[in-house]
């Protein structure tokens, strides 16, 4: 929802919702993250739900967990401890998905 969002609404609109953290990045990049979450939150819904390209949905989690790396790095040098937790959580749950599909419960 958060990646769509970045995708679909001008950078003026994102401040008021999600914080100064905006001004430090420009609209292409803003549109870029947008654009990783929205493909990482898709990535590891619907080839598994699908049953086309399984394999994917790992790689995905792996992807939106670096997305997620680098928010929270980002969030924690501008003190936004409240988004890092957010970002934190994520990446726990993107390394849980990549792990349980890589040797778990393997796709492959």
């Amino acid at each position: 929802m958060a990646g769509f969002i970045k995708l679909a609404r001008p950078k003026n609109e994102l401040k008021e919702k999600m914080g100064d953290w905006v001004d430090a990045v420009s609209s292409p990049v803003l549109k870029l993250i947008g654009l990783l979450e929205f493909l990482g939150a898709f990535g590891l819904i619907l080839p598994m739900a699908l049953d086309i390209l399984p394999i994917l949905t790992p790689f995905a989690a792996i992807g939106l967990g670096l997305t997620m790396a680098v928010a929270l790095i980002i969030h924690l040098q501008r003190r936004e401890n409240e988004k890092a937790g957010v970002n934190l959580v994520l990446f726990v749950f993107t390394v849980f998905v990549a792990v349980g599909r890589f040797t778990v419960s393997p796709v492959i």
